[in-house]
């Protein structure tokens, strides 16, 4: 069973495409990486290191949300970049209406930091969609 879905249409001249729909399921947090990470460096010339670094992280926190508390088994999640000068976004399209929240902070668990991390590397917000919600955070340099 592939856990990645066919990007929407490649072009070798035009770079990678701008969305990735994803099996919701955890090994899609790498391949989410993965598709950034080509993105950018395609995308984005101007990004240093420690904002690539910055970016891939919001991505990974995202989509590991989605993956946890965004889907139900056999959901999918569709991830969408953009990028303009000093600034790359990513939207994480998943299917369930509740909104995140932070966690009260605690020693004893093991989760719960991810939104945290969000918050401290971007700016971010959720928008509602029909079945479901966006969220997205824009890193900026």
């Amino acid at each position: 069973m592939t856990r990645t879905m066919a990007p929407e249409t490649t072009n070798a001249t035009m770079g990678p495409p701008p969305q990735m729909v994803l099996e919701a399921v955890e090994e899609s947090v790498a391949d989410a990486r993965t598709f950034a990470r080509q993105f950018v460096d395609f995308t984005l010339t101007d990004m240093g290191g420690e904002q690539l670094d910055d970016f891939l992280l919001v991505v990974s926190e995202l989509v590991t949300n989605a993956v946890r508390y965004g889907t139900e088994p056999g959901d999918c999640l569709r991830v969408v970049l953009d990028a303009a000068p000093g600034l790359a976004r990513v939207e994480v399209h998943d299917t369930r209406r509740r909104r995140p929240h932070f966690k009260p902070v605690s020693e004893e668990r093991q989760r719960g930091r991810g939104l945290f991390i969000v918050d401290a590397l971007a700016k971010w917000g959720v928008d509602d969609r029909p079945f479901g919600k966006i969220i997205w955070a824009e890193v900026t340099w």
